[in-house]
């Protein structure tokens, strides 16, 4: 793997759910795995430890003993893996498929732990409880340099298909008495997984959707608002904001018309405090938009 990550123990035992206390335990008695060492004789550990300890966690969390486990060979704990679903025991199941289909950029195993997931609990519960607390979960590997981006885009790329999915699956709203909705990422907002997921929530209840998706130009949008005419304009800053960018956006984004609701999603800009137009509507992030609906 192109990717040499160091893990601390600690490191380990966030990423897995597995107790550091346990996990020394179990290297001790049972030798699943083996730390390397620094230079300088520091413990760690890499991606094949960590993908080890995923796979020995699943078995253990389904019934399979440790001392059990430890005296199969990587390829049958691999093949007994794939004989469990990855929600027999709760949600750790569903996290760890995912770990593992992100380390080994495995699209198979990604497909079959999401749709597991949604036959157990639901398209909108695993999108809002199990994928994004995954995406908040491997923060710590970005901060140890454990995942390669590509990885990372692996993983929101999958997840996108799977939103945009859902939101195609979902009937056309033809009523003409829907609020209309226009939703928007502008200049430098490239994350959309967010906006994606209150799409299918608003369109799923009933909404007349415009989604102009990420990097929209300011410049364009007076035009494209006097063709769609919405109820509601959403949009949504994930990046950080000076008080004088922030002061300029809101100057720019004057131009909607006051009949329309414009709801913003940024912790950046609700932070600056600034006066508002009184059709403006600024929330910390999506989920507290969302609840609006």
């Amino acid at each position: 793997m192109a990717v040499l990550a160091q893990y601390s123990i600690k490191d380990l035992e966030v990423l897995t759910g597995i107790r550091a206390a346990t996990l020394r335990m179990w290297e001790k008695r049972y030798q699943v795995i083996k730390p390397l060492r620094t230079q300088t004789n520091i413990r760690y550990y890499n991606n094949i430890h960590l993908k080890a300890l995923l796979n020995i966690n699943v078995l253990n969390r389904n019934g399979i003993k440790i001392s059990h486990i430890a005296k199969m060979s990587n390829t049958e704990i691999a093949e007994k893996v794939k004989d469990f679903s990855f929600v027999r025991s709760g949600d750790e199941d569903i996290f760890d498929g995912l770990m593992l289909s992100m380390i080994d950029l495995d699209e198979a195993l990604f497909h079959q732990v999401f749709y597991k997931s949604v036959a157990r609990m639901g398209f909108e519960a695993t999108i809002n409880n199990i994928v994004f607390p995954f995406f908040s979960r491997i923060g710590i590997m970005w901060q140890i340099d454990a995942i390669n981006p590509a990885q990372e885009h692996f993983m929101s790329n999958m997840v996108r298909q799977k939103l945009i999915a859902g939101i195609d699956n979902l009937p056309i709203v033809a009523d003409p008495k829907a609020k209309k909705v226009t939703m928007f990422l502008p200049e430098n907002e490239l994350h959309e997984l967010g906006m994606l997921f209150l799409n299918y929530i608003l369109k799923n209840k009933g909404y007349s959707i415009v989604y102009l998706g990420q990097a929209v130009p300011l410049s364009d949008l007076p035009k494209i608002l006097q063709i769609s005419n919405p109820d509601i304009l959403i949009c949504n800053i994930s990046n950080a904001m000076s008080e004088a960018d922030a002061i300029e956006f809101i100057s720019k984004m004057k131009v909607i018309p006051n009949v329309t609701k414009f709801y913003l999603a940024s912790a950046s800009l609700l932070e600056h405090n600034l006066k508002l137009p009184p059709n403006f509507h600024i929330f910390s992030n999506l989920k507290s938009l969302a609840s609006e609906f």
